[in-house]
């Protein structure tokens, strides 16, 4: 078997033993027999509780790593930018800030949360995309920006978190970057724009293949790389809000998984989409774990492992980013 199929073997092998791994292990635990058999009964109270409150944690941590992985593959894509990932450009700060002021607002709307998110992450993009602009879009200077435009999202949205309103308070625990106290309500909310997003990302996998390519060289080809950009943006911005309204800010999966998944799979994009949806879910599920179990009680939010985790590798990209993506 090549590289290839091995990779996708082990790695779904992993995600269902760290599924199973976590559903087990916590305050409250459970040995595997008494888990499939409770779930398959209903008549265990002790796996009801984790049927309750584990596993919505758990399937929404896949999904919202999932999604923010497939966003970044198609971020960098697009911008040609190996650097290129939804919490660093400001994507995920932008629609935070637009989803926490639409929920305060409107609390009955919650369901429409990820719309709310996609409107400010769409602005954030557009940002980023419009400041960077001149000549053409360089792959530093679109970090650079992106950094900037992050820093201003994040700022006004502390800024309206600080405001001392216990409404504000409450409803910011639903944005904020954890995902304890998850809901089946947030399962169906997640499942369903992610879901759309996923299945989305894999219909343009063609047209990511395209933009590796030199503009000209698309171009010439009968391509409309502009068209291209656009969508396939939308589609990114689409999969970034979603998992940014349901599991809050959660930097640097879509900047850690493509490079490794490239190593494993190639750069083909019909398949670096669903492998960088199985490792991204994969990663946030071993985080959240982590975070959960190392020093229980207490626990770690997945973003601060994750932010440990990429920052180092963030800063190992940028020495090695000499060229622009794609070339």
């Amino acid at each position: 078997m090549s590289k290839k199929g091995w990779s996708f073997i082990v790695v779904i092998a992993l995600l269902i033993g760290v599924i199973f791994y976590s559903a087990m292990t916590g305050s409250l635990k459970v040995n595997l027999s008494q888990l499939v058999t409770g779930l398959w009964t209903g008549t265990d109270d002790q796996v009801n509780v984790v049927k309750d409150l584990r596993l919505p944690r758990i399937i929404v941590a896949v999904m919202a790593g999932a999604t923010l992985a497939v966003a970044g593959v198609l971020l960098q894509a697009v911008m040609k930018n190996p650097l290129a990932d939804a919490g660093v450009i400001g994507i995920s700060s932008g629609a935070a800030l637009v989803s926490l002021i639409a929920v305060t607002i409107f609390p009955a709307l919650y369901f429409w949360m990820p719309f709310f998110s996609f409107i400010g992450g769409a602005l954030a993009c557009l940002m980023v995309y419009g400041f960077s602009w001149k000549s053409g879009l360089h792959p530093i200077r679109l970090i650079l920006m992106g950094v900037a435009v992050n820093a201003i999202f994040s700022g006004l949205g502390q800024s309206f978190n600080y405001r001392g309103s216990y409404a504000v308070t409450s409803i910011n625990q639903v944005t904020t970057s954890t995902l304890s106290m998850k809901k089946w309500v947030d399962v169906e909310v997640i499942m369903t724009y992610g879901g759309i997003g996923l299945i989305l990302a894999m219909l343009v996998f063609s047209w990511c293949n395209f933009l590796s390519l030199q503009d000209k060289t698309a171009k010439n080809l009968g391509f409309s790389v502009t068209r291209a950009r656009l969508l396939i943006s939308v589609i990114a911005v689409l999969l970034a809000a979603t998992a940014t309204a349901i599991a809050g800010v959660i930097a640097f999966i879509g900047l850690l998984v493509p490079h490794c998944a490239r190593y494993l799979v190639g750069s083909d994009h019909k398949w670096l989409i669903p492998f960088s949806a199985l490792c991204g879910g994969l990663l946030l599920l071993l985080a959240d774990t982590l975070g959960r179990t190392v020093l229980a009680p207490n626990e770690i939010p997945a973003s601060i492992i994750m932010a440990v985790i990429g920052g180092p590798f963030l800063i190992f990209l940028i020495r090695k980013a000499d060229r622009t993506y794609g070339h």
